[in-house]
């Protein structure tokens, strides 16, 4: 028995062709290290690009994005006979009404909170009185570390101080806006030419139908996730909305509206929500523990919705890896800030798509 045992062992061994391996050559080594090195410069100067050139590759690789997603509606308005032109036209118009709705439903109560601002502040930073003992320690002890060099001496702001910081901030974004507004209006206007033509720029058949394969792949998983995640953020927007009502929060329909918003970031934006109701709810409710409760019930449905409904919906096919996502969202929250975060798992959806297309996998067992 135990011979049969050792000789099944062996057969299995070989049959899985696990012989020892032979040695490396000095050519190869060097020939891999030097396409690694050239792969990691290529990677280093791609990304000192994006981070350099933010004031215009980001409002184009958003337009990019957002008429890669809505690239099948003008596809199937045009299969009626609709101009490309007139479908991009009535797209970017609903989109600019949605955004001024949202924009006017916000603009009073944000206002109003930014008012009480510093009553807000005194209310929580009583509520919060178990935190006074462990932040006066860290206090002294970056006293200790860190000695201040003098008293400071307060100098109060001029006004044009005080204005160009707003005009620095505001004219820029403005000009982003404009460029992002003109590029996705071009992008769904014109995307079948532009389609023709990059796919005439490769030189094989086969090349050119995995092009045109990878771009129709792109719009669809686009459209499908932004669809679905539309869908999910509305009902759980309105779930909390209906929540905070119940609860007795103030301005329930804004906490809807930011948690519709906030929830297309995974991870980042649901913890904003629930940071956002425990603040609220230290100004609203007398006690901590009470506080505590309306974040808590948030928490439990984003769970909910994350881990069980979410991925039940999209299936296998738009599942992305967790820690992919979280690293896609630190890696564009770096480079572009707010806007970065919201087109991370988009960009991860692109490249996931290509990867798949350029470098499919092997179904072959493979020993653990």
């Amino acid at each position: 028995m135990t011979v049969e045992f050792f000789r099944a062992r062996r057969e299995k061994h070989y049959a899985l062709n696990l012989t020892d391996p032979q040695p490396v050559k000095r050519d190869d080594i060097e020939r891999s290290a030097a396409r690694i090195a050239t792969i990691g410069i290529f990677v280093l100067l791609l990304i000192a690009a994006f981070y350099f050139c933010r004031p215009v590759l980001l409002p184009v690789l958003a337009a990019m994005v957002v008429g890669a997603t809505l690239a099948p509606l003008i596809k199937r308005a045009s299969n009626y006979g609709v101009a490309s032109w007139a479908s991009a036209v009535v797209l970017i118009s609903l989109l600019l009404g949605v955004a001024g709705v949202v924009v006017t439903l916000l603009a009073a109560p944000v206002a109003e909170w930014i008012n009480k601002g510093p009553d807000v502040a005194s209310t929580i930073r009583q509520k919060l009185y178990v935190l006074d003992r462990p932040l006066a320690a860290l206090r002294e002890l970056q006293n200790v570390l860190m000695p201040s060099s003098g008293p400071a001496v307060a100098v109060e702001p001029s006004q044009i101080s005080m204005v160009t910081p707003v005009v620095a901030f505001i004219t820029p974004a403005v000009i982003q806006a404009v460029l992002f507004l003109a590029t996705l209006l071009f992008f769904l206007a014109g995307q079948g030419e532009l389609r023709r033509y990059l796919a005439s720029l490769f030189a094989g058949r086969d090349a050119k139908l995995r092009f045109i394969r990878i771009s129709n792949d792109i719009e669809e998983n686009l459209a499908s996730y932004v669809a679905v995640m539309t869908a999910i953020n509305v009902v759980l927007g309105t779930i909390v909305g209906i929540g905070a009502w119940l609860f007795g929060l103030p301005n329930p329909v804004v906490l809807g509206i930011l948690t519709m918003l906030f929830n297309y970031i995974p991870y980042i934006g649901p913890a904003c929500v629930a940071l956002t109701l425990f603040a609220i709810g230290l100004v609203t409710f007398p006690t901590l523990s009470y506080a505590l409760l309306p974040p808590a019930c948030f928490v439990a449905l984003t769970t909910v919705e994350g881990q069980i409904i979410t991925p039940t919906i999209l299936g296998h096919s738009l599942t992305l890896n967790p820690l992919a996502v979280l690293l896609s969202i630190a890696f564009w929250a770096w480079m572009w800030g707010p806007m970065g975060a919201f087109l991370a798992v988009p960009l991860l959806i692109v490249a996931q798509v290509i990867f798949e297309h350029v470098v499919p996998g092997d179904d072959a067992a493979l020993p653990e």
